[in-house]
């Protein structure tokens, strides 16, 4: 249930994206969400058969606006360090992809109404920012998921997504470690090449 949760807060946050240069964290999740919503009105069944689309859109919305490789970065921690180049590159693709493709079904189930943003209580001259909101449940409870985005010259991008205080980077950090120290980070990158259909002649 965490994962496919974890999904759907992974497509809420899919179009953070900042319009002007002066926009604050805030309103950059508050018109993400907004925006998601109207690209997904109308067309859960459709992307709920085609697949390449439903990728293709999430493609288009979240690649422009996610630091995946600041992400990659955080998740392969010191094994960062000793990779190469190539690998680096190769990891960040692959476990973009497979993120995506993990948690695409959270798309489907999209409801802008039930995510409430709070106010942005952080330090607007840092580096990095973290926006709250709520998300109500079927059964009236209330959740609490957090976005955490890092300020790059093109704007604030989101890196990581924390529910009730779950960090998926983190939690990917330690599934990742795990891993890489029972096998290889190179075969953890073909693993995850695997499952997100990249082909790798390299």
């Amino acid at each position: 249930m965490r994962s496919l949760f974890l999904g759907f807060v992974l497509s809420t946050v899919a179009v953070v994206t900042v319009h002007a240069d002066d926009a604050t964290p805030t309103e950059v999740i508050a018109g993400a969400i907004e925006l998601f919503a109207e690209k997904m009105d109308g067309r859960q069944e459709e992307l709920a058969a085609d697949r390449q689309s439903l990728y293709a859109l999430i493609d288009e919305i979240l690649l422009p606006r996610f630091d995946r490789k600041f992400a990659a970065q955080i998740v392969l921690a010191k094994h960062w360090r000793s990779a190469d180049a190539m690998q680096r590159e190769r990891f960040t693709e692959a476990f973009y992809q497979a993120l995506v493709r993990r948690y695409a079904d959270g798309l489907l189930e999209f409801d802008q109404d039930i995510v409430k943003v709070l106010p942005f209580r952080g330090d607007l001259s840092k580096p990095r920012a973290k926006v709250r909101s709520t998300v109500q449940l079927t059964d009236g409870s209330k959740v609490a998921v957090d976005y955490e985005l890092v300020k790059r010259e093109s704007g604030w991008l989101l890196f990581n997504v924390v529910i009730e205080g779950i960090s998926y980077v983190r939690n990917f950090r330690a599934e990742m470690d795990s891993e890489i120290r029972r096998s290889s980070l190179g075969a953890v990158i073909e693993r995850l090449e695997g499952e997100a259909g990249i082909s790798h002649d390299g």
